[in-house]
């Protein structure tokens, strides 16, 4: 079975398929597979969520910073995670780059109120039960920090 385009370089296979579509050359649109993308969903919504509890994690490190090892150190390991899969993301669709601006205002209100629920359910566990107050109501993170890898707020 010979792979096609779609599965050797998706990169390449998308930017035939835009072309394909803006001449209406039909012969050259692969309709099974711009079928099956257009069925997963739109990428956007996916960025978003991640970039809801990275957010969150790193509201969490900025604000709550008493926490103890054992609570921080999973939020490393979730900011680290949800960082690969908006990178990927940002690889793999490359619109998404753009996008990312407006999806992190989108994000930030969610992710506030992420951090501060998580933040009361852990008081009375060595936790300073945070003001509401103390959470930016506008994202203090820049893009930048947001998606380096060795970036985290300081403790």
């Amino acid at each position: 079975m010979v792979k096609s385009l779609y599965e050797t370089d998706y990169a390449q296979w998308t930017q035939s398929q835009i072309e394909a579509l803006k001449t209406r050359d039909w012969e050259k649109i692969d309709f099974e597979h711009l079928i099956e993308n257009l069925e997963m969903g739109d990428p956007k919504e996916t960025v978003e969520s991640n970039l809801i509890i990275l957010i969150a994690h790193l509201l969490k490190l900025a604000v709550q910073k008493d926490a103890p090892d054992w609570m921080t150190n999973t939020w490393y390991n979730s900011i680290d995670e949800h960082r690969k899969r908006i990178l990927k993301a940002q690889q793999k669709y490359k619109p998404i780059k753009k996008y990312l601006p407006t999806a992190i205002e989108n994000a930030y209100s969610d992710a506030r109120d992420l951090a501060i629920k998580e933040g009361k359910r852990a008081d009375g566990r060595k936790v300073i039960k945070r003001d509401e107050s103390e959470y930016p109501s506008q994202c203090p993170f820049t893009l930048e920090q947001i998606l380096d890898e060795s970036w985290y707020p300081t403790t």
